[in-house]
């Protein structure tokens, strides 16, 4: 059983959803916080309310759309902390919006701050955890990192990418003991369709009728623990749309009917 107490966890997307939900549950098993996203004042109040002692936590706001200055937010955390233990790369946005109708800047946006934030992030903590002969990086993909599906191309695109990125580092760092779990929400009741890009860059503004009653945040955070504590080097946490990933696998023309009939909403 991995014991959380005092570890030093980085949360990025910290300031609602998973993010904030992962906040709460590595604060109850005392863990210590880095809590990172856009609003610095979003984050001030997830901060309050994990009751963490100032010692123990950290609000470091950023915009993943520019992580230039990875290094240098790294050594702030190593500053106070001394080490880092835990990164989860949770931060990002998703699209409503088909191809076609889709900007060329909004696609590179979105894999900039859904992609190669969680990259540059984890180039930046990597040393650290190799001198500290440890770590542990949490990715937070996507069903949508393993099939493509309506109106989100490129948010799918950035999602795949992630697989293909930290599966390989996985093989590559393993040997350091740093571990990987790439973890596959489905759908998960938070603001992530709200916040959602359209083709005109603007916010969808719509909780999509799929996510109204989809699974809390706060039951994903758990099974993210659970995930971590099992060892696991990939997770699929939702409802009924989880099974599509296993139909594709094990029965692809199933799949292609199947899919073709989901509402994108």
């Amino acid at each position: 059983m991995i014991d959380f107490k005092d570890k030093v966890v980085w949360i990025t997307g910290a300031s609602s959803g998973i993010g904030e939900a992962l906040a709460f549950e590595f604060a109850k098993l005392g863990a210590r916080l880095i809590l990172s996203a856009r609003r610095e004042d979003e984050l001030k109040r997830v901060a309050d309310l994990t009751k963490l002692p100032e010692l123990d936590l950290m609000i470091l706001p950023f915009d993943l759309s520019d992580t230039k200055n990875a290094s240098g937010l790294t050594a702030q955390i190593i500053n106070k902390f001394g080490r880092i233990d835990i990164l989860v790369n949770n931060g990002g946005y998703s699209q409503r919006s088909e191809a076609m109708e889709t900007s060329i800047d909004i696609d590179r946006q979105l894999m900039e701050v859904n992609y190669f934030s969680y990259v540059s992030l984890t180039k930046a903590v990597l040393p650290y955890m190799k001198r500290q002969k440890g770590g542990q990086l949490i990715i937070i993909s996507s069903i949508a990192g393993k099939f493509g599906f309506f109106l989100r191309t490129s948010y799918s695109a950035a999602k795949h990418a992630l697989h293909g990125f930290f599966d390989s580092l996985r093989l590559e760092t393993e040997k350091y003991n740093i571990k990987t779990l790439i973890v596959c929400p489905g759908k998960i009741k938070t603001n992530v369709s709200n916040n959602a890009v359209t083709s005109s860059g603007e916010k969808h503004n719509e909780m999509d009728p799929s996510h109204e009653n989809a699974l809390s945040a706060e039951e994903c955070a758990k099974q993210i623990i659970t995930g971590i504590r099992k060892s696991k080097e990939e997770i699929y946490i939702g409802g009924k749309e989880i099974l599509m990933v296993h139909i594709r696998r094990f029965f692809p023309k199933l799949f292609a009917k199947l899919v073709r009939k989901q509402n994108p909403y």
